[in-house]
């Protein structure tokens, strides 16, 4: 069944980074806009950036899967002023041969959004998971979300079939050092869902000191933590261990994206293994690594292409 995402919906996706809505109110460090108030009046809101299309490269597992699952959020996500109904939010779905029942809601506000990343959720012989992370702007707001779009191998392309937007829970009222400290540590990067899950209290602990640990030797970009992540691993009936908190998944290491095979092989397995010296129990990665503490410590395969998977147990 299809879920609609409408434009609240995605506005709303990070539990209130764009609006003030009951969940988290952090705005992004790296997507920080003003705050509306109705009094006193204030000057209208700078133009909207200007944002750039996000394409996969050409040594993806499979670029289709990620190309069509990104063009359905842009279309959904982004507007010019006068724009924004969902009527025609479902014209452009349309024309993109996708399903106008993916839109649901509308707004006269215009919006830009840009595509961080996609990463894949999962990735099977005829269905995927791609995690679509993003920024989104709308006048005077600023903030974004993590989308687990959902595809079915169709002809010619990639068919989405449901849209599951990321939502933090509230902010905490008071989080521990460690959580501050990697929230203020400029060699992690954050976007927007997941700075609001490492807000909400949500991430475990040993997440937490592994990530501090990392950045001691890496600078690195996260992808994912909770919100947007698929609550099982693709396929099958186990529960991810992203949801409660105890994973988080590396997109870049040192400025190298972990998809592009001209990264260094030595300095993606020395965070592999580093990872694991940091606590992990499950490192998962685009290349196949032995002499781990378990047979199953490191893993690699198709989903994990494009990422460093870090997980860690209750």
């Amino acid at each position: 069944m299809r879920q609609p995402l409408g434009r609240r919906a995605l506005l709303l996706g990070t539990g209130g980074l764009l609006v003030g809505t009951a969940g988290c109110t952090a705005t992004s460090r790296t997507a920080a806009g003003p705050s509306t108030s109705a009094s006193p009046p204030q000057s209208s809101p700078p133009p909207l950036p200007t944002t750039t299309a996000w394409r996969p490269g050409r040594d993806e597992v499979d670029p289709d899967v990620k190309l069509r699952a990104v063009q359905v959020v842009e279309a959904i996500g982004a507007w010019p002023a006068g724009q924004g109904s969902a009527a025609a939010a479902k014209r452009r779905v349309a024309a993109l041969g996708a399903a106008p029942s993916l839109v649901d809601s509308s707004t006269s506000d215009g919006a830009a959004l840009q595509v961080i990343y996609a990463q894949y959720g999962g990735i099977l012989a005829d269905t995927a998971s791609v995690m679509v992370v993003c920024r989104q702007w709308t006048p005077g707001h600023a903030g974004g979300t993590t989308i687990d779009v959902r595809l079915s191998r169709a002809r010619p392309s990639w068919e989405v079939t449901a849209l599951h937007p990321g939502r933090p829970g509230a902010a905490a009222a008071s989080l521990p050092a460690a959580a501050r400290q990697v929230l203020d540590d400029p060699r992690i990067g954050l976007p927007p869902a997941a700075e609001a899950d490492i807000r909400s209290g949500h991430i475990h602990p040993a997440v937490l000191r592994a990530l501090l640990r990392l950045a001691g030797t890496y600078r690195m970009e996260i992808t994912v933590f909770c919100s947007g992540h698929p609550l099982y691993v693709f396929g099958t009936d186990r529960p991810s261990d992203h949801p409660p908190g105890r994973a988080f998944d590396v997109r870049r290491i040192d400025g190298h994206e972990v998809v592009d095979p001209a990264t260094p092989h030595r300095l993606t397995e020395s965070f592999m293994r580093d990872a694991a010296a940091a606590g992990s129990y499950n490192v998962g990665g685009p290349i196949r690594l032995t002499g781990g503490a378990t047979a199953d410590q490191f893993f690699t395969d198709a989903t994990h292409h494009d990422h460093v998977h870090v997980g860690f147990a209750s």
